[in-house]
């Protein structure tokens, strides 16, 4: 490939990474340099530190050596999103700045890719983090991601990951989304895999993420839950969640009317709990059938305004002239 479309990108997204740049760039440049035309992006999302000077510095001397500033802090999934947007490769990879993902693993991803794959996810196996503040709200989260999407990878949270071009390109990164990149591009149709991947310890700077983020990958994962089933036909959950309501409605109403014509106890209706929860279960149901209708009309005004199809095409087979370019 020429100088322009490098065959791999390597994205590093970072915050305040100053100590680990420099190795982590050495150790890319010695697993990629004699492999693979290749460039690296590293993403500085708004660090404090001297994390900017260096790569000022590393960038000078390397062309193959591309660094993104952002304005501010904008999270990991932004950064992320940045590198891939200005990434050129058709292969894409990222990695964290920390050090504990290992660089030596990328080529061996790379030949996963090849095996006719579009993401091979990184699965730290052996793990070098805090058990309760980190490995512990990882391996719950995990095994709800997996439920849930239907995607079974062991480690969502794993940076390290291979793409292909074309997957990116449908996937957009909003909130915490970067880990479920698996999950919407699996719902696309591409093809996912995972394998197990070398994780050291953090040898310098601080670990970015707590306990604090397993409430915003939960709120995430009801996100991704609902973007792969109900996107395009939101009238089935709120629909759905009227239809119990009014089920709930019917048997709470029964019970009013039963109470008050048949039971021997005859309980006065204006008296009775079940009457208001039957008028509560009756306004739920509309609200909820409203709900659906509008957001079935927001979807397709947003598909619509974007001219932006309900499917994803991978191939198309055709003999020439049967394009409908013909008069």
């Amino acid at each position: 490939m020429d100088r322009q479309s490098p065959e791999v990108s390597v994205v590093v997204p970072l915050l305040d990474e100053q100590d680990n740049i420099g190795p982590l760039y050495e150790q890319i440049t010695k697993t990629l340099s004699d492999k693979y035309d290749y460039e690296t992006i590293f993403v500085d999302d708004g660090s404090t530190d001297n994390s900017f000077t260096v790569l000022t510095r590393l960038q000078k001397a390397d062309s193959k050596l591309r660094v993104i500033r952002l304005r501010k802090n904008f999270g990991q999934t932004a950064a992320l999103s940045a590198g891939f947007a200005y990434a050129r490769g058709e292969i894409i990879i990222a990695i964290d700045a920390d050090l504990q993902n290992d660089p030596a693993d990328i080529p061996k991803m790379i030949t996963k890719l090849n095996e006719g794959f579009d993401v091979v996810s990184g699965w730290r196996k052996k793990r070098h983090d805090n058990a309760v503040t980190r490995l512990l709200p990882s391996t719950i989260a995990n095994w709800l991601t997996a439920k849930i999407t239907g995607v079974k990878l062991h480690d969502f949270g794993c940076t390290l990951k291979a793409y292909r071009r074309e997957v990116l390109a449908q996937t957009k990164l909003y909130g915490e989304m970067h880990r479920f990149i698996p999950a919407l591009a699996s719902w696309s149709g591409a093809r996912i895999t995972e394998m197990v991947v070398n994780h050291r310890p953090r040898t310098a700077g601080t670990a970015k993420y707590g306990l604090g983020r397993t409430l915003k990958v939960i709120l995430d994962l009801i996100t991704v839950k609902f973007l792969g089933s109900f996107s395009t036909k939101p009238i089935y959950i709120f629909g759905g969640m009227g239809l119990a309501s009014a089920l709930g409605a019917i048997v709470s109403g029964l019970a009013v009317i039963y109470q008050k014509f048949i039971s021997a106890s005859h309980l006065a209706m204006n008296r009775n709990p079940l009457l208001v929860l039957t008028a509560m279960l009756i306004t739920a149901t509309i609200q909820f059938i409203l709900m659906g209708l509008l957001a079935e009309l927001l979807v397709r005004t947003y598909h619509e305004s974007q001219n932006r199809p309900t499917y994803v095409i991978k191939d198309i087979l055709e003999s020439p002239g049967d394009s409908g370019d013909e008069k």
